[in-house]
């Protein structure tokens, strides 16, 4: 594999994806106050249920993604600190929006915690307009979505 490529994970790269979304999200558990959804996720299922892809040998990234009726949810994505501003975010993005288009799907949605600001950011940058905020639970969620042409 090269490091370009991102593919279907499997289930020897569970300890990896539980590694990179681990390094990615730990440092907003003091900023936002709980553990951040993606660390607590049941990541063997994920995999199992053909949700994971990843990039990297050894994996430096990674997408969770649910097909629903009428978009293509991005449950999350985590980039290994150590690999930040390498590009690696931006061809995870990239393959979300054509993973949809390959299930016929036209829009791509994710919800981002208020509190990292840093996506606020970026999710416009690729697409992504702001849909709604809403508190949900312990968690106050900033809702995206992206139309596809």
């Amino acid at each position: 594999m090269t490091s370009e490529e991102i593919r279907p994970a499997t289930a020897a790269d569970v300890p990896a994806v539980k590694a990179v979304t681990d390094a990615a999200f730990t440092p907003y558990i003091e900023r936002i106050g709980v553990v951040p959804v993606p660390m607590e996720a049941d990541h063997a299922a994920n995999v199992a249920a053909g949700k994971v892809f990843v990039t990297g040998d050894p994996v430096i990234g990674l997408v969770v993604v649910e097909a629903r009726e009428d978009h293509l949810f991005l449950d999350s994505i985590a980039v290994h600190p150590d690999a930040h501003g390498t590009g690696v975010g931006r061809r995870l993005l990239h393959f979300v929006d054509a993973r949809a288009r390959a299930l016929g799907l036209h829009e791509v949605r994710l919800y981002t915690n208020a509190m990292m600001w840093e996506n606020q950011q970026i999710y416009p940058k690729y697409g992504y307009e702001l849909t709604e905020r809403r508190e949900d639970g312990p968690y106050d969620r900033i809702h995206y979505r992206k139309r596809l042409a």
